[in-house]
């Protein structure tokens, strides 16, 4: 089954002004949730110009105490961690100004999965500004009769991230560009 959480936004500020708050998004005091971001991986392809980057993100688990003491037919506490990690990778190319991310969880692979698609590119409206698309899903598959009840939960949690994360970008673009 899963759920599906897409977002359209414009940041009616430069490209490389979005893609640099972006990189400093977090860890930040906006969201306590995001304790770490380290960048495991950055080259760039000298033919083309592009920027890759891996960075893993640890994020404090969010689940609900209750829904933690799920068990697996193993009788593992399988939701029952501090931290989830998180893997980024993006590609930056300053010459066309756009910028593809892919996220995907590390934690529970087994039991769920997760996946977000990102881009940022310089806005066919108004080269200034910057169009932001993301889509996110999640599906859990090891959690037995409790998968609807744990992706109800991660539905409401994308949607209220998401909303929190453009507050956050909006926010870091207002302090850089005034």
């Amino acid at each position: 089954m899963g759920v599906t959480v897409e977002v359209h936004r414009v940041y009616r500020y430069p490209f490389e002004q979005v893609v640099a708050s972006y990189l400093r998004k977090y860890p930040s005091p906006m969201e306590k949730h995001v304790t770490a971001v380290e960048t495991v991986e950055e080259k760039t392809d000298l033919s083309t110009g592009i920027v890759y980057r891996r960075r893993i993100a640890t994020c404090q688990n969010v689940i609900p105490e209750i829904l933690r003491k799920v068990t697996t037919f193993r009788k593992i506490y399988v939701l029952k961690v501090p931290d989830i990690y998180l893997e980024e990778e993006s590609w930056l190319n300053v010459q066309k100004r756009n910028m593809a991310m892919k996220t995907h969880c590390l934690t529970w692979t087994q039991y769920a999965s997760l996946s977000e698609e990102s881009v940022f590119k310089e806005s066919l409206e108004n080269p200034n500004w910057t169009d932001f698309t993301q889509k996110g899903r999640i599906s859990v598959t090891g959690a037995g009769l409790l998968n609807c009840v744990l992706e109800a939960f991660a539905q409401s949690f994308l949607k209220q991230g998401v909303k929190k994360g453009i507050k956050i970008m909006e926010t870091l673009l207002q302090e850089q560009c005034g």
